[in-house]
This record gives structure tokens, sequence and C-alpha cells, in this order.
């Protein structure tokens, strides 16, 4: 079957240089290209961990912000309506304290007319009481 003489040693040793051959010029270029393509994707991959790290991280930073903002403004808001119906009840308040001055106003105005409008009266009524004493008693009885 197979023959032992010279050739094989030969072969064994073209085999060899090809295989050495091809490792120089094809294997060590392809096998760096791998390398550095792994490296490269190592890399990025890494950095990709990494901004999606920082991203999270702002986004809960801008969550807390805007939880504390919206908690600051529902503040604000509420003191405003605070402030606003304090106001409203002082003008109202003010508002009834100036209509009840008015009405008292009024009422002391009608009760000094009422007076001059008794006292105009009853000068009359004594006017008239002592017309109608001279007109019946006569002129010279009634004084």
């Amino acid at each position: 079957m197979f023959d032992f003489d010279g050739t094989l040693p030969l072969m064994a040793l073209q085999f060899l240089i090809l295989v050495a051959v091809m490792n120089a010029v094809f294997f060590k270029p392809l096998t760096q290209a791998i390398d550095e393509r792994d490296g490269f994707v190592r890399v990025n991959n890494s950095e990709a961990r990494e901004r999606l790290a920082q991203a999270k991280r702002l986004a809960e930073q801008y969550e807390q912000e805007l939880a504390t903002t919206q908690k600051q403004s529902q503040s604000v808001i509420a003191q405003a309506q605070a402030e606003a119906q304090k106001i409203a009840q002082d003008e109202i308040s003010q508002a009834r304290r100036q209509v009840q001055s008015e009405v008292m106003k009024a009422q002391e105005e009608l009760e000094s007319q009422k007076q001059s409008a008794f006292s105009a009266l009853e000068s009359q009524v004594d006017t008239l009481a002592r017309q109608i004493l001279e007109k019946l008693l006569g002129a010279t009885l009634a004084s």
C-alpha cells in the first residue's frame, strides 16, 4: 500500500512548509483582524454599557428634579390660593364694615330727620292748638 521511500519525508516537509506559509500569509493576518475586531466590539460594548448606565442615572436625576419641581409648584399654587382667599375674605369683611357704617349713618340721618320732623310737628301742634283755642274761646281768653 504505502511506499516508505524518500517521498514521504519530502511530502511531510512540503506540508509543514505549506502550513508555515499559510500561517504567515493567511492565518496570522486573519487572526489579527479578528482579534482587533473583537477588541473593537468589546470596547464599544463597554462604552455603550457605560453610556446606558449614565443615561439611566440622568433619567433618574431628571425624574427626581421633576418630582421636586412639581411639589414646589403645588406648594406655590396652594400658597397663592390661600393668599387669594385671604384677600377675598379681607375685602368681603371690609365691604361689610363699610355697608354697616353706611347703614348706621342712614339710620342716624333718619333718626335726626325724625326728630326734626317731630319737633316741627310739635311746634305746629302748639300753633294749631292756640289757634283752635282762640277760635273757640276767643282771642282774649286764650292768652
